[in-house]
This record gives structure tokens, C-alpha cells and sequence, in this order.
């Protein structure tokens, strides 16, 4: 083995866009604790970094992500320390849910890119993603039921929120797969592109999110968060706090500016 072997998450900053990577392809980039430890860290680093804007979120190899490692579960259940990931879960232990996103959502949009399999946590995972790309050939599921476990990043909760409620029954009862075409009738993911371009297609969309004003994108991301399942009523209230606080920016006057000039906005982030 080599003396530094590569990270088990690759995170790279290209301008305004992180593409974070699991880079664990020959156990199918299941997750274990460093995974775990280095998406979390991830994701506050797309909060803390001003110049990012929008990540994109993927997998190397053929697979996205077959879910969380069994054999490391069982590590975690014993308490053993034997490295400074399984350590740091220990000691952290509401730091697993938040790296799958269910306990902590960055105030800047993800995107995904999955190819090939996303199972488990894999397709967890992916509910906590705000734009959903997919090579032709990928699979999704939710398989734990299948080994007797309960999907504990917020399958029982979101599926039936983001695709409805009996095709989410379905899904989380039999553990079986949906291919991706279906994923995209049902609305759970947005794209399905040739297999090996989902990570095309997502920079391209990642692009487009980066060009616009950072204050309106953060804005109208947490307002489709936080209105999810409130009375309109109640919802507008909402819209309407965020929405007065975006209009009266700087980036609100250069937006409409180099519009009649002609020219591409500067955008400044206030």
C-alpha cells in the first residue's frame, strides 16, 4: 500500500463550485468513518467559504454509493478506537447524520452526480441534495429493511415527501430498487443523462446556479426549506422575510444594471 494513500472523499474547489467525491470504488464507495467524517467536513467548508457557491456531490468508479458499510457498524458497536475516524464518531455521535444530511443542510445548494448503484445510504444521502442528476443505468433504493435495519437518515420521513406516499411505502417496505427513469417520472431525481455524464451534466447546472446573485440563491433555498408542509398563510410570511431581504442588497441594484448594459452582473454576495 502506498505511504499516503489517497482520502476516502476527494474535495476539490474549481472557482465558485466543490465537487466532493467518495473515493472508495472497490468497496463500492459504501461509507465508513472517515467517509463519514470528511463529508461533514465537506459540507461546513460549502457553508464557512465564502467564494463557494454550489457543490456537486459524487462517487468514483461505476458506483455512486452503496450505503454504509456493514462490517463498520458493527465496529461502531463494539466502541472500539482504533483509528482517529472511528474516534471521532465516538466522541461526535449526532456527526453521521448531519454528513448525510439529514441534521445538517449547507445554506448553499448540492447537486448530484450518480452513476451506477445508490442504495441504502446512497439514495439517503441523495434527499438531503437539492438537484438530482443520473447516468441512465443507475439504481435507487432503500435496502435496509432488507437486512433488517431501519434507514436512519430520513427515508421514512422525506421519501414519501419528495415522490408521495405509496410508491415511498413500496420502496421502503420491500427494499427494492426503482431504475432511474422511473426516479425521474416520480420526481425524486431531475436528470437522467447517457451513462459517465451525470458529472457533465451537474457542472453545467452547478455553473448556471454559480452565475446568479449568491444572496437570491441562498434566499430561495431556504425558503423552499422552510416553507416545506406549512399552510400557505404562513408560508408567504416566509418568502416575504427573505425575499425584502434579497431586494434591498447591492447584488439587487447590479442585477437589473448590467442587465441594461449589457454586460454580465458583479455580483458581490451583499
Amino acid at each position: 500500500m502506498p505511504d499516503n494513500p489517497a482520502p476516502l472523499v476527494l474535495v476539490e474547489a474549481d472557482g465558485p463550485v466543490l465537487t466532493v467525491t467518495i473515493n472508495r470504488p472497490e468497496k463500492r464507495n459504501a461509507t465508513n468513518a472517515e467517509v463519514i467524517c470528511r463529508l461533514y467536513d465537506a459540507w461546513v467548508r460549502l457553508d464557512q467559504d465564502d467564494a463557494l457557491r454550489v457543490a456537486i456531490l459524487t462517487g468514483r468508479g461505476p458506483t455512486f454509493c452503496a450505503g454504509m458499510d456493514l462490517a463498520e457498524i458493527g465496529r461502531l458497536r463494539t466502541g472500539v478506537r482504533d483509528n482517529e475516524w472511528i474516534s471521532r464518531l465516538q466522541d461526535e455521535p449526532g456527526l453521521s447524520l448531519a454528513a448525510y444530511l439529514k441534521t445538517y443542510r449547507p445554506t448553499k445548494p448540492i447537486i448530484l452526480a450518480a452513476e451506477g448503484v445508490a442504495r441504502a445510504g446512497g439514495t439517503e444521502i441523495l434527499q438531503g441534495t437539492d438537484i438530482r442528476v443520473a447516468g441512465e443505468s443507475a439504481v435507487f433504493g432503500v435496502t435496509e429493511v432488507q437486512r433488517g435495519l431501519f434507514p436512519m437518515a430520513g427515508s421514512a420521513v422525506r421519501l414519501r415527501r419528495q415522490m408521495g406516499y405509496a410508491v415511498a411505502a413500496e420502496m421502503l417496505l420491500t427494499g427494492e430498487d426503482i431504475p432511474a427513469r422511473r426516479a425521474v417520472e416520480l420526481g425524486l431525481i431531475n436528470h437522467v443523462v447517457p451513462d459517465g455524464e451525470a458529472l457533465t451534466k451537474a457542472r453545467e447546472i452547478a455553473a448556471r446556479i454559480a452565475a446568479n446573485g449568491p444572496l437570491a440563491v441562498r434566499a430561495i433555498l431556504a425558503t423552499l426549506r422552510e416553507t416545506e408542509c406549512l399552510p400557505e398563510a404562513d408560508a408567504f410570511g416566509i418568502e416575504e422575510r427573505y425575499g425584502h431581504e434579497v431586494m434591498r442588497s447591492k447584488d439587487a441594484i447590479e442585477g437589473p444594471t448590467a442587465f441594461f448594459e449589457r454586460r454580465t452582473p458583479n455580483f458581490i454576495g451583499e
